[in-house]
Parts: C-alpha cells; sequence; structure tokens
C-alpha cells in the first residue's frame, strides 16, 4: 500500500505519471534538474504520462537530485531512479554506492527503490559495474528485463527495505479490482496483460550473482571510473548478448514468488520461455 513516491528524472514523464494511476498513492514528488524539460513534456506526452503535471498529488521539485535527497527530511514508500546513461556528464553520480545509501536513508520500513539500467549503448563491464554497485548496498535486490523480442533493451534493478515477498495471486487480484482498471489497462499498453506476464520478466537476484559480479568495480563518488567507462561504448549495440550472459545466471527464486504450486509451474514456464526467446535471438 504505497502512499508517497520520489521520482528522480522526469524526462517524458512516463514514469512519474505511472503512479497517479494508483488510487492508493495520495504524494507523488518529482526531482528535476532542467526547468526547460516538464512543460514541453507535458504539452506532448500527456497522453503517455496521464497528465501528470495537473495531478493534485504532485509536486515537482526543481533541484539536483542527489541534494535533493541529502537535504529533504521526508521519507518515501517508493523511490524509483531513472536517469540518463551514466557516460552523460553528472549522470554517473545517480550510479555510486553513496547515492544508494543516501536513497535507503530515505526509505520508509518496507520500501521500495528502483533503479534504470539500460543494457543498449554499454557493454558488459559498465553493466557489471552498475549492477555490483547496486547490490552492494542492496544484496537482495532483483532485477527486472526488458525481453521485447528477446533484445534485452533495458532493465530494472528492485529492492526494499525488508524482506521481498511477491504474491502472485495478490497481485493479480488486485489488478482485478475496479478500482485499478486503469492501472491494468495501463499494463495491457505495454503488453503485460496479467501479473504472471509482468513477473515473467525477472532475470536475476543480487544473491545470486556473485560469481557473475565478482570482479565488477564499485562505483564511488570519488572514483567516478564508470563515467568513463560507459562512454567507451557509447556507439555499441550489444543488448542481446548482455541480457543473455545475465540469464545464465537466472535461478527461480522460490523463497521470492509466493503462490500456489500451479501458479507457480505455470511461472516457471513463462520464465523459461523468456530465456528460450532471448538465447534464440542472440543466435539469430
Amino acid at each position: 500500500e504505497p502512499r508517497s513516491i520520489l521520482v528522480v528524472g522526469f524526462g517524458a514523464g512516463v514514469t512519474a505519471g505511472a503512479f497517479v494511476l494508483h488510487p492508493g498513492v495520495a504524494r507523488v514528488v518529482i526531482c528535476e534538474i532542467e526547468p526547460l524539460i516538464p512543460p514541453v513534456m507535458a504539452r506532448y506526452f500527456a497522453r503517455e504520462n496521464y497528465n501528470v503535471l495537473r495531478d493534485r498529488r504532485v509536486e515537482m521539485v526543481y533541484d539536483d537530485a542527489r541534494h535533493y535527497i541529502l537535504t529533504t527530511q521526508e521519507k518515501f514508500d517508493i523511490i524509483t531512479s531513472d536517469p540518463i546513461h551514466p557516460w552523460v556528464k553528472g549522470a554517473a553520480t545517480l550510479y555510486t554506492r553513496e547515492y544508494f545509501e543516501l536513497a535507503r536513508r530515505r526509505l520508509n520500513p518496507g520500501g521500495l527503490i528502483a533503479q534504470w539500467v539500460p543494457l543498449y549503448e554499454t557493454d558488459l563491464g559498465t553493466v557489471k559495474s552498475e549492477m555490483a554497485t547496486f547490490f552492494d548496498v542492496f544484496p537482495d535486490g532483483t532485477i527486472w528485463g526488458n525481453p521485447s523480442d528477446g533484445e534485452g533493451y533495458d532493465t530494472v534493478l528492485l529492492a526494499q527495505a525488508g524482506t521481498t515477498k511477491i504474491h502472485l495471486d495478490q497481485m493479480q487480484q488486485r489488478l482485478d479490482r475496479p478500482d485499478h482498471a486503469p492501472v491494468a489497462k495501463s499494463l495491457r499498453e505495454v503488453e503485460f496483460p496479467s501479473a504472471l506476464d509482468l513477473l515473467a520478466t525477472y532475470a536475476g537476484q543480487g544473491s545470486k550473482l556473485r560469481e557473475w559480479l565478482k570482479n565488477a568495480p564499485i562505483n564511488h563518488d570519488r572514483s567516478l571510473r564508470l563515467q568513463y567507462l560507459a562512454g567507451m561504448a557509447l556507439d555499441s549495440q550489444r543488448g542481446r548478448f548482455i541480457y543473455d550472459e545475465l540469464l545464465r545466471y537466472r535461478e527461480f527464486p522460490e523463497e521470492l514468488f509466493l503462490a500456489p504450486e500451479p501458479h507457480k509451474e505455470a511461472l516457471r514456464k513463462a520464465l523459461s520461455n523468456r530465456g528460450a526467446i532471448s538465447n534464440q535471438a542472440v543466435a539469430q
């Protein structure tokens, strides 16, 4: 039952707009460093972002996200960090261990943090560094992929201030409720017709990736090597390869998903099919 949301980075407003569909959300704070962006995006992407800037629950804060998170006393149920690529000047500071530690201190008990990690215009070493840094602060965090056509375009890292348990049937029951009809419609528009389809994007867990990430450097404020490492692969399109490498370490997390055994088996099958699609795409 999340009530308060902090969105780091406005962009087209789509991430922030997704939250206003949820009837239980009472407050959405959007932190954006460039004042020119939101008014323009409100004009051109109003349909996609559900007119988020006109929602009475939304507060727009024009500030550097690091400064805002450091100085605010407010805590949130959800913090979503959707920065641009770390090779863009200044963006790498939103991928550091110190940043994630700041964000963790601004989470309410049981709160969630989501971090965008691109797989396009990057390389394997960069992705490993980004993920290793996040999991250094949130060791039980999870990875959720974008396996459209097996491409592996980007991922979202998700972690919780507490133990994460995902109730498949409860999620579906909520989506079936009349007050969540706009949420369900929004998910269908991006090809997630059910809770099972959404959870089938599961791509791994930090605690299971220690071998894969063992030599990955941690990104710190004082050594922003990531900013330069990421720029070396600016024109690279290796998303499929990186995603396939990641899926090689994926195991079905029995302790993460809670559901009757027939529904768990359906999720296992869906995850297996996702992996098969990815492998086929890489082979092609």
